[in-house]
């Protein structure tokens, strides 16, 4: 429960709801350029808008710290809603050559893409152009070709919700095994089997030894290091920061010089750091991607280019993604509901788990996004913001809005972050020759509307995508492919309820709509403009 807003003016409090009483709505679209990039920014108010602020001045005096205005850390700490915004314009931004865009992989942008598989992928100016549907979303984006086979750019809604179950996860894993270890080692001396269950979903067992040893060969749907890796299809990756990081340098050819990651990944002194956005690096128990820029900070004679991303951007971006929107819930029926009953029943829930609880949530708001045609006025939707912060004062001017951390119940996620072999339809080659042949289970939430389906994208429908599953999944398609065809209907029916949507279009209790006037302006369709929680109105618009 947030305990006081600096702007009492705006908006009240009732409960944890925040109404409306004050509308300052933006413009906005998926690819943005700068406005001073375009006609010296005459054009800040033409249809589509443009980002008002300077990159400079995003940036402005970088990470800096809890105490340093205008900082990445100071906003995130102190005006979390500018911040999570700033971190959308970053998303949205159109960057330029001067800025650093490209090339890919090298100046030559040549080599062996059985060697190096970044010069498979393709060059894009801005994070949107990849993950920009629907417009203005942090969506999907179609096929891209970092995989012979493609891989097909998914969604980024609840990314943040994503991660945090991940650590979560490999944390109560890991909890497990040393509590083994120490069994192992104490008075009996005897080997302690253990199973290896978190939040319900079971990753198998393991079996600790006196001497420290510890068999994992009965581990399922994760790595013997236990880290549950929920990104890329194939689980490559446990955290946000790398993974914005790395679509920086794979897709748009810009290097990040990151402190953060840089200390963690030192070969020489490796320190644990805490991102901005709360995630532990702690390279005393895992591994982590080596920023592109390090070593070019620590040699500047050596070959290559410099960091040409400032780490608060990336602080922006992940911090953005972190308190990204959940996918929404459409108009359901009375058979939609039959159909996730049929689910249950043929067993598709076992490894698509409908909710997982997250213990310690990080984010500073949550969410709801609804069918409602009475205040949906542009998409029969309508989202309600729940704050999840608590207030600091530490006698700053601003004080700091810090998580709740409060316990948190992840809905309709539809997954359980293990990695499965579905069979020989969902195994994928890759440039080198090698299969990859286990992939995580895919959340369901926001495939109603994300066609094409599969790591890959080469199922075009709902039903195609499940009759392709085999391998694990066999029995279960073969219970899906037993059921009538009203009944497998009823399922699809189901699955086309889980939605994602565009936040500058959907009315919310940040921003209701008139229902009058210019129906294609915000302040007649409403949306989620988070520039009504902003805390210092001195800093304008982002």
């Amino acid at each position: 429960m947030i305990t006081r807003f600096a702007r009492p003016s705006i908006y009240a409090l009732v409960g944890t709801t925040i109404f409306l009483l004050v509308l300052a709505p933006r413009t906005g679209s998926a690819q943005l350029a700068e406005c001073q990039q375009i006609d010296q920014g005459l054009l800040i108010d033409a249809p589509g808008g443009c980002i008002s602020r300077p990159l400079r001045d995003q940036i402005g005096p970088g990470q800096g710290g809890v105490v340093t205005p205008g900082s990445s850390i100071y906003l995130i700490k102190r005006d979390p809603a500018r911040a999570i915004r700033r971190g959308r314009q970053v998303f949205q931004r159109k960057f330029t050559a001067s800025e650093g865009l490209g090339p890919r992989v090298s100046f030559t942008s040549e080599g062996d893409v059985t060697a190096t598989r970044a010069l498979g992928a393709g060059l894009a100016d801005s994070c949107a152009a990849c993950h920009g549907r629907p417009r203005g979303a942090a969506g999907n984006g179609g096929d891209v070709a970092t995989f012979p086979d493609s891989r097909d750019a998914p969604h980024l809604f609840g990314l943040g919700l994503i991660e945090m179950l991940a650590d979560e996860m490999t944390a109560d894993l890991r909890a497990i095994r040393d509590d083994a270890l120490a069994a192992a080692a104490g008075k009996r001396r005897a080997p302690v089997r253990r199973e290896l269950v978190s939040k319900g979903v079971d990753f198998g067992a393991i079996t600790a030894f006196p001497n420290g040893r510890v068999d994992t060969s009965k581990v399922e749907g994760v790595s013997a290091d236990l880290r549950v890796r929920p990104f890329f299809a194939e689980g490559r990756s446990a955290s946000i920061r790398e993974f914005v990081i790395g679509a920086f340098n794979d897709e748009m050819g810009l290097q990040v010089w990151d402190p953060i990651l840089c200390d963690a990944t030192d070969p020489d002194e490796p320190q644990a750091r805490e991102s901005p956005a709360g995630f532990v690096f702690d390279p005393a128990t895992d591994t982590f991607n080596r920023p592109p820029s390090c070593d070019r900070i620590e040699d500047p004679d050596a070959d290559g280019v410099s960091g040409e991303v400032d780490p608060a951007l990336v602080d922006y971006l992940e911090f953005y993604f972190l308190n990204y929107f959940k996918p929404a819930r459409y108009r359901s029926t009375a058979r939609a509901e039959q159909g996730l009953e049929l689910m249950k029943s043929i067993g598709c829930t076992s490894c698509h788990v409908q909710n997982l609880t997250i213990e310690r949530d990080r984010r500073i708001a949550d969410v709801v996004t609804t069918y409602d045609p009475s205040r949906g006025f542009f998409n029969e939707l309508f989202a309600e913001v729940y704050p999840l912060m608590v207030e600091e004062d530490d006698g700053e001017p601003y004080p700091q809005m810090v998580p709740a951390l409060q316990e948190f119940v992840v809905e309709n996620v539809f997954t359980d972050l293990k990695r499965h072999d579905l069979g020989p339809y969902f195994v994928e080659r890759d440039y080198d020759g090698s299969r990859i042949e286990a992939h995580v289970t895919e959340p369901l939430w926001g495939v109603g509307n994300t066609a094409p389906y599969g790591h890959d994208g080469r199922s075009v429908t709902l039903d195609a995508v499940i009759r392709r599953h085999r391998g694990e999944a066999a029995a279960v398609t073969d219970a899906y492919l037993a059921l009538s065809d009203d009944d497998q209907a009823k399922i699809v029916d189901f699955l086309e309820t889980l939605i994602i949507f565009p936040p500058e279009d959907t009315a919310s209790n940040l921003n209701p709509g008139t229902g009058e006037g210019d129906v294609q302006q915000p302040e007649s369709h409403g949306s989620l403009d988070l520039g009504v929680l902003f805390q210092n109105d001195s800093d304008g618009p982002e």
